[in-house]
């Protein structure tokens, strides 16, 4: 996401590109374009075979937002999942405090945007 967000004008990051950027497999690569895509936050600039770009701004897409690409939600202990059946869910005294520690971590996914995290990589870059 980084590496797309940093095409400012807007002109599609190639696969390949990202991939040799980031040193990661071009198959691996594969299936995290296509969640993205899923997600609705990456688009092909002109179709198949055409470089990517974000779908909206940076500073709209919030690392939440791309956590949730790849994970239904976050869920630090598995008894307050949504779909977890917990038979002592009236009587747990941790219960609370792991929801709290839960909402703590959403927040702070919600707290910072692909924007942040571009600035970031700028300031290092320069730096280096």
């Amino acid at each position: 996401m980084i590496e797309i967000a940093l095409d400012e004008k807007g002109n599609g990051v190639f696969q390949k590109d990202i991939s040799e950027k980031q040193k990661i497999s071009n198959k691996y690569l594969d299936n995290i374009i296509t969640s993205l895509k899923t997600a609705g936050l990456i688009v092909n600039k002109r179709g198949r075979k055409s470089g990517y770009r974000l779908s909206r701004n940076a500073s709209e897409i919030s690392l939440l937002d791309i956590y949730k690409a790849f994970e239904p939600a976050i869920s630090i202990v598995d008894c307050i999942a949504d779909d977890y059946d917990c038979g002592l869910l009236n009587t747990c005294s941790v219960r609370e405090f792991w929801l709290g520690l839960n909402n703590h971590i959403i927040s702070y996914f919600e707290s910072f945007t692909l924007k942040d995290l571009v600035i970031n990589h700028k300031t290092l870059a320069m730096q280096s």
